[in-house]
């Protein structure tokens, strides 16, 4: 019979031990369960520095998300509007907590420089090409003006003369490197 209790004994610790353990993990926030909050922590960043979106903070133990995931999850399970509950995350973070700029204000011009610079840099390399274009013509109608007697064949050999020469000058500076 000792034997039996030994067996039990061993048991009855074991089942101790895994309570006591499974008691000392983090309870599971429920904030991720619902494609609100889902929705809801895309909108937010998790404060601890990482610079994640607050649902995908992958830090073991983080100060940051575990709280700022219940207290959504809180937010969440009293059926407050979503706008409502951004307001009070930025009340308490500050902006930085949106994972997006505010399209307002200040702010919108994050969302116009892209669309500005692509722009600008498409004008950029048109207006190069026109005067390139045009410096090839210019020298084509130097040529065409020292010999006056030269046909049009002889303008277009000499254009693409150039162009060739170009070429071979833009391979050797590529071949140097």
């Amino acid at each position: 019979m000792s034997r039996i209790s030994k067996r039990r004994r061993l048991a009855l610790s074991l089942s101790a031990f895994v309570a006591i353990a499974s008691a000392m993990l983090p309870l599971h926030v429920d904030a991720q369960k619902t494609d609100r909050a889902k929705t809801l922590g895309a909108k937010l960043m998790c404060m601890c520095g990482c610079g994640q979106i607050l649902t995908q903070c992958n830090h073991i133990n983080c100060p940051s998300s575990g709280p700022m995931l219940k207290e959504l999850d809180a937010h969440v399970s009293k059926g407050e509007a979503d706008d409502l509950i951004v307001q009070d995350f930025v009340q308490e973070y500050g902006e930085k907590v949106l994972s997006a700029p505010p399209a307002h204000g200040f702010n919108s011009i994050a969302w116009y420089i892209p669309g500005a610079a692509f722009v600008l840099g498409l004008g950029i390399v048109v207006t190069l090409i026109r005067l390139w274009r045009q410096r090839d013509i210019a020298r084509l109608a130097a040529v065409a003006a020292s010999d006056a007697p030269s046909s049009a064949a002889t303008a277009a050999t000499e254009l693409r003369r150039i162009q060739l020469e170009r070429a071979r000058q833009k391979a050797d500076r590529d071949t140097e490197e």
